[in-house]
């Protein structure tokens, strides 16, 4: 007997719908799955045979195949476990077929009927809502995942005899809605008011909150560099529903969606160590799975040391930092994932990390050599350079506490609401995200403030893209100080957010060039 059961399977965050085609019929006993599986799918016969056995029901004793259609689509993990055993009952006339004919069902078998958790259900469940499949069975644990999505009745599944039961009427399970609405996560409790000193760091990011602006931060070891940075996101608008649906979509296919969490209740913050390898910063492997940087999407990615990584990750940062998104090529398929990250970056002065520059031991060629490790390219890309110096002891000791986050983050917030006003109608949500032709729409300038831009640009020698990112961050300025036109003073303050375009390129052998 035959028997269909509809699952699916991820390609990149996208799911695809994969008919699991079950034939019985009498000959030796064999059980083949076919259909270009992998070697998890391949074992899932043993969990399988287990499963239906330990569950109190009869497992065939005949020649089974199973096909996963369509054949050229490479299927891989365990999702198939728990719609091959329905199948198999079905073929068996274990499960009547009535409420399979729209249904969709993925989830791993246990040996003792258990069903497991898998990852990728928020895509599945997206997929199932376009295709209009219904109802989409799932485990348990994965159910306030599938839940936030509207359209879609999700039924969670515990074993594999309640799915028997469910399926053939004898048993009624509610659905599951999950959480519609993100909520305001304060995570670790980290707040600016526990920085003392370094207003104009804290003005720097402000102003890259505000406007979504990538930023570096140079300064000796010790200096605040870290804990500036991982403060970045208390002052960020909360996810809307939209982003938490996109950014829990990407967690959800890496595996990292917390059990029983329907959506990301803040901001992503990814801090990778400096000897992340490409694929672990981008994205890839044999089958493209998304990087740090897709995990980081509508949040902060923070790359410590950053110098230190190599350059052949910092320079596939490039083309991200450009397009909120990157394509993984590989043999087997490509996949694109979305990466709308805002970069903060931290770097030390030099390479042995000296406290300041009278005690540093390195050369100044050395300390040129260093940072020159980063690309021109990469820091026309950064729209705001901060300097970290040392803080003074008495301003440590004795400092009054810092501005609160709660208040930085009203002043982002209305600052954001002009440019929500703004970009009405376009793709554009910030500042920083501003192309070309808008940058010249929305960023006129005085003469006397084109003036100091053209001085700007002709000593510091700027290229096209950092002088368009220059006039962004003053249009971010203007905003923040709710002045309908940016002036010479938003000018004037976004250039001195460019200190590192005075150091010079590195050259042939990484030598500093002339």
């Amino acid at each position: 007997m035959l028997a269909r059961v509809r699952s699916a399977t991820l390609s990149g965050i996208e799911a695809a719908t994969i008919f699991i085609e079950v034939d019985v019929a009498s000959g030796l006993p064999s059980f083949t799955t076919v259909g270009l599986p992998d070697s998890a799918v391949r074992e899932s016969r043993d969990r399988v045979r287990a499963a239906i056995r330990n569950a109190g029901l009869e497992f065939p004793v005949d020649r089974i195949t199973v096909n996963l259609a369509p054949a050229d689509l490479r299927k891989e993990g365990a999702a198939f476990d728990l719609p091959t055993a329905i199948g198999i009952l079905c073929a068996t006339g274990l499960i009547k077929p009535g409420r399979l004919e729209r249904a969709l069902v993925v989830g791993e078998l246990s040996l003792d009927a258990g069903v497991r958790p898998v990852r990728g259900v928020l895509p599945v469940a997206l997929h199932a809502r376009r295709e209009g499949f219904t109802p989409l069975l799932v485990p348990v644990a994965n159910a306030a995942e599938a839940g936030v999505v509207d359209g879609v009745e999700v039924i969670p599944i515990t074993t594999l005899h309640e799915a028997v039961e469910y399926l053939n009427g004898e048993r009624e399970i509610g659905p599951i809605l999950g959480h519609r609405r993100p909520g305001r996560d304060d995570g670790d409790g980290l707040d600016f008011a526990d920085v003392r000193g370094h207003a104009h760091a804290k003005r720097g990011l402000e102003i890259a909150a505000a406007g979504g602006h990538n930023v570096l931060m140079v300064g000796p070891p010790g200096t605040g560099k870290t804990m500036l940075a991982r403060r970045v996101a208390s002052v960020l608008p909360p996810l809307s529903l939209e982003e938490a649906i996109e950014a829990s979509t990407i967690w959800s296919v890496a595996g990292l969606l917390p059990p029983g969490q329907g959506l990301l209740t803040a901001r992503p913050f990814r801090s990778p160590h400096h000897t992340a390898s490409e694929a672990g910063l981008i994205g890839g492997g044999g089958v493209p799975r998304p990087g740090e940087i897709s995990l980081a999407h509508h949040g902060v990615l923070f790359l410590d040391e950053l110098p230190e990584f190599s350059s052949r990750v910092l320079e596939a940062l490039r083309q991200p930092l450009e397009d909120a998104r990157v394509l993984v090529a590989r043999a087997v398929g490509t996949a694109t994932f979305p990466a709308r990250f805002q970069l903060v970056a931290a770097a030390n002065p030099c390479r042995r990390g000296c406290t300041s520059l009278a005690t540093c031991a390195c050369s100044p060629a050395e300390r040129v050599r260093y940072l020159a490790r980063l690309s021109r390219p990469l820091l026309d890309r950064i729209d705001l350079h901060l300097d970290i110096p040392p803080l003074p002891y008495a301003q440590l000791a004795d400092g009054p506490p810092g501005e609160t986050s709660a208040a930085i983050r009203a002043r982002v917030l209305v600052a954001r609401s002009r440019q929500a006003v703004r970009f009405v109608g376009t793709a554009t949500r910030v500042n920083a995200r501003m192309s070309s032709r808008q940058t010249r729409r929305f960023c006129p300038l005085p003469s006397e403030a084109a003036r100091l831009l053209g001085l700007a640009v002709t000593r510091l020698g700027l290229s096209v893209r950092a002088h368009d990112r220059l006039l962004r961050v003053a249009r971010t300025i203007a905003d923040l100080a709710g002045a309908e036109a940016i002036g010479t003073e938003h000018v004037a303050e976004a250039i001195q957010y460019r200190g590192l375009d005075r150091i010079p390129s590195s050259g042939p052998g990484g030598e500093p060039a002339d």
